[in-house]
């Protein structure tokens, strides 16, 4: 059992899908592990970790890739690197799978392709939930690029000169990224306002200190059945940005999270609400991948309208990749190793392994898009068959 560890080639991307603690992991279990040289650098982590690790290293994405029973990636292969996959090959990766237009190729190309995104959220995945660990490492970094725009201070100041007021923090969701902003916006002294348009959180978010903003209109709670946040009627809708906006006059600092899962991000910071803010604030939009919750963010670019600075990054963990490879590479261990299966009795330490697709296992059926030559999520192409 080979698996390939190659560098990532996305723009702005700088983690990778193994770390030397999970290539010894695998290599434990019985699996041979190539990495290419290079992968781990943007994320701190050495060549020569890797091979103290046991990995053997490659010079190319091909050499890498050559006889790879499983392909580890952050990100899904680009239509360079799918041509340089055999046939057969497996791929653990994040798929884009509401976005990606290369999905049905994969299928082609005779791939098995898991897409992380799509672990369901039960007791027994939350080990592998990549899209929860990597949003709490978003949430975190939020607040510091809120920080690095922010022209005061944080806390309240008591000094001889005078007090400083707390900033005032305006958190649009309260889902895993929202929490960790709450918490890390909390713990340097702001003082901390959060709407989301499910019930169910207010509890967490009043328990983290914060304030729990509601919409007064008797609506269906807005989390569907996987506990992501729904689309709301046009009367919520209405409502929501009034009340946005008269908080969102008041704050120095928004961190907006929301997203729908294949749907473009829900417009919360319209360019009214914008113009009414002070000078000097600052909007961290986090879904400005899915198109942005204020319509005025622009993807991978900071800039200033009204005295207002957007902040549109839209890998946040990737500005912290030692961590963020940290966990994301835990996860795919925690996924992959349920998979690896011994070839004989288990009686010999040096046994061989092989790599076990159990479609009865939920987790697996529900991640597996698709498998010898045949796309699986069919309602996940729409127009881009």
């Amino acid at each position: 059992m080979r698996i390939a560890v190659p560098t990532e080639t996305l723009a702005y991307e700088t983690r990778i899908a193994a770390t030397p603690e999970t290539v010894k992991k695998f290599i434990t279990a019985g699996c041979e592990v190539v990495v290419q040289k290079g992968a781990g650098e943007h994320a701190n982590l050495t060549d020569a970790a890797f091979v103290d690790a046991g990995a053997r290293l490659a010079d190319s994405f091909a050499e890498t890739c050559e006889n790879a029973d499983l392909v580890v990636k952050v990100r899904a292969p680009s239509k360079e690197e799918l041509a340089q996959l055999a046939s057969g090959t497996a791929v653990a990766s994040l798929f884009a799978p509401f976005s990606n237009p290369l999905l049905n190729d994969y299928a082609k190309a005779g791939l098995s392709c898991f897409c992380l995104e799509m672990i369901p959220r039960i007791s027994r995945a939350q080990s592998m939930d990549v899209l929860s660990s990597q949003a709490n490492i978003a949430g975190y970094k939020a607040i510091f690029l809120a920080l690095e725009h922010y022209k005061s201070f944080m806390p309240m100041l008591m000094t001889a000169a005078g007090t400083v007021q707390p900033a005032k923090v305006l958190i649009m969701g309260a889902g895993v990224a929202g929490l960790q902003a709450i918490a890390t916006a909390r713990r340097l002294g702001a003082m901390v306002e959060v709407f989301d348009v499910r019930a169910a959180a207010k509890e967490q978010v009043e328990s983290l200190g914060a304030k729990f903003v509601e919409v007064p209109v008797d609506d269906a709670d807005g989390e569907d059945a996987g506990g992501y946040a729904k689309e709301m009627s046009d009367e919520y809708k209405e409502k929501q940005a009034a009340l946005i906006a008269e908080h969102a006059a008041k704050s120095d600092i928004i961190i907006t999270t929301a997203l729908i899962p294949g749907r473009p991000a829900p417009v919360l910071v319209t360019e009214g609400t914008l113009s009414k803010m002070k000078a000097g604030s600052v909007i961290v939009d986090m879904a400005a991948e899915a198109g942005g919750n204020c319509p005025l963010t622009e993807k991978d670019a900071v800039w200033i309208k009204d005295g207002v600075t957007l902040v549109g990054i839209s890998n946040i963990p990737a500005l912290m990749a030692t961590d963020a490879s940290q966990l994301f590479a835990r996860n795919v261990f925690n996924f992959i190793s349920p998979m690896l299966a011994a070839e004989s009795d288990g009686e010999s330490d040096d046994e061989p392994v092989s790599f076990n697709i159990n479609m009865d296992d939920e987790v697996i059926a529900a991640s597996l898009i698709c498998k010898d030559g045949e796309f699986l999520k069919p309602q996940l192409l729409g127009e881009k068959e």
